[in-house]
């Protein structure tokens, strides 16, 4: 049997957080240091996966060589910084956010747009959905 080649394993990393990391093409040490940790954990989120930031701080570590617990304290605020601004300008969207895209747009319905889904009561035809607007028709109200 050959022997394991752990010349290029990523340090810090765990068989699950590995495997998470496999699966977004990050494979090896090489792999992470040409992304980062930030685009690399962003890139794990972004596959449906839920990981923590202890995993932000493992993949730092790996590229500084040192355990991602020695990282100093306002390291770790930089990267959940850069992490934050990252999803705040390319938000991830919930696998029902994305259902619910793919559905409207393979309806062909006058919903193509969300500003028409502000105009229109509900497709159910009853009304009156928790998500409806209360002006358009749907029995429930809300007071602000």
């Amino acid at each position: 049997m050959a022997a394991k080649d752990d010349t290029n394993k990523i340090r810090n990393v765990g068989p699950k957080s590995a495997a998470w990391l496999r699966q977004v093409g990050v494979r090896t040490q090489d792999d992470l240091n040409k992304l980062g940790p930030v685009e690399a954990f962003m890139k794990v989120k972004r596959a449906g996966f839920r990981p923590s930031l202890n995993l932000l701080y493992s993949l730092a570590g790996a590229i500084e060589n040192c355990h991602w617990a020695d990282l100093p304290d306002e390291r770790k605020k930089e990267l959940v910084a850069a992490a934050g601004s990252d999803e705040a300008a390319n938000p991830i969207k919930t696998r029902w956010q994305k259902q619910v895209e793919r559905s409207e747009r393979g309806s062909g319905s006058h919903h193509d747009s969300r500003e028409s889904e502000d105009n229109d009561s509900s497709d159910a035809g009853g009304g009156g959905g928790f998500l409806d607007d209360p002006e358009s028709g749907g029995e429930v109200a809300r007071e602000d």
